[in-house]
C-alpha cells in the first residue's frame, strides 16, 4: 500500500504549496500577502515562529491563516523555511468582531513528525474587553490563555506557536 500525504511528511509542502517562497518555477495559489500593506496602510503584520519542545524553531514548517469576519474572507500560506530566523509572516488587515466575540485568525499549522495538521487560534492583546468575554477563549484554562494571545508592538503582532513544553500553544480538536 501506498502512503497518502497525511500519512507522510516531507518536502511536498514546500514544493507543491508555497512554491515561490521556495522559488520553484511556477505560481503559488496563495502566499503571505492576504493584502497589500501598500494598498491598505491600515494593515497589520503577524511574525512567529514555530518551536519545538527544546523552544528551538521549526525550520521547514507551513502555517495557514484563514480570516472570515461579516466584511472579509482571506487565507494565506507561508512556510518557515525561507526566512533566516524561520519566521512566518503575514500582512492582512486584523479580523473585524463578530456577534461581539473578540477578532481571532484561525492558523493551521504542517510540520514533519506530525501526521495530521494542528489547529489553533490568534486573538490580540489590544483587544482586552472582547478577549475577556470570548466564548472560545474562555474554555480555555486561564493559566493557558496567553499562548492564544498575539502581542502588539506597534503594527506588528508577534505570536509564536510553541508545539510542546512549558509554554505550548493551545490547540483544538476539529
Amino acid at each position: 500500500m501506498l502512503q497518502t500525504p497525511s500519512q507522510t511528511v516531507g518536502p511536498y509542502f514546500a514544493y507543491g504549496l508555497t512554491p515561490e517562497q521556495y522559488l520553484y518555477n511556477f505560481k503559488s495559489l496563495v502566499g503571505n500577502l492576504m493584502v497589500n500593506p501598500i494598498e491598505n496602510p491600515e494593515s497589520i503584520t503577524i511574525i512567529g515562529k514555530v518551536l519545538d519542545g527544546e523552544n528551538q524553531p521549526i525550520p521547514d514548517a507551513m502555517i495557514e491563516l484563514w480570516q472570515i469576519d461579516e466584511k472579509n474572507q482571506r487565507f494565506g500560506r507561508f512556510g518557515t523555511g525561507t526566512d533566516p530566523e524561520s519566521r512566518f509572516i503575514f500582512h492582512t488587515l486584523k479580523p473585524e468582531s463578530v456577534a461581539r466575540q473578540a477578532p481571532y485568525l484561525t492558523a493551521i499549522i504542517f510540520m514533519r513528525g506530525q501526521l495530521i495538521h494542528t489547529y489553533t487560534r490568534i486573538y490580540f492583546s489590544d483587544e482586552t474587553t472582547l478577549n475577556e468575554k470570548d466564548d472560545v477563549l474562555n474554555t480555555v484554562p486561564s493559566e493557558r490563555r496567553h499562548t492564544l494571545i498575539a502581542q502588539k508592538n506597534g503594527s506588528v503582532y508577534e505570536f509564536n506557536i510553541y508545539m510542546q513544553g512549558e509554554n505550548e500553544t493551545v490547540f483544538f480538536e476539529i
